[in-house]
């Protein structure tokens, strides 16, 4: 697979609204979302890493909005 093709996650399915990620040849990890394509969030892989495990362990679950 080439740096610059975008995957879609295994956990769209076959929804509409899918989340796709790819590397791009600097190494950086991008992010977008189907219902946006042009919007494109960049990340470091180990940042995005640090981020997913924190998800996994519950440290967002109680974020509240003002």
């Amino acid at each position: 697979m080439s740096p610059n093709t975008w995957r879609k996650s295994s956990y769209s399915g076959n929804a509409a609204n899918c989340v796709y990620v790819r590397n791009d040849r600097t190494g950086t990890l991008q992010l977008r979302e189907s219902d946006a394509p042009n919007t494109i969030l960049a990340t470091r892989s180990t940042t995005f890493g640090a981020f997913i495990r924190a998800a996994k362990a519950g440290h967002f679950d109680r974020l509240t909005t003002t």
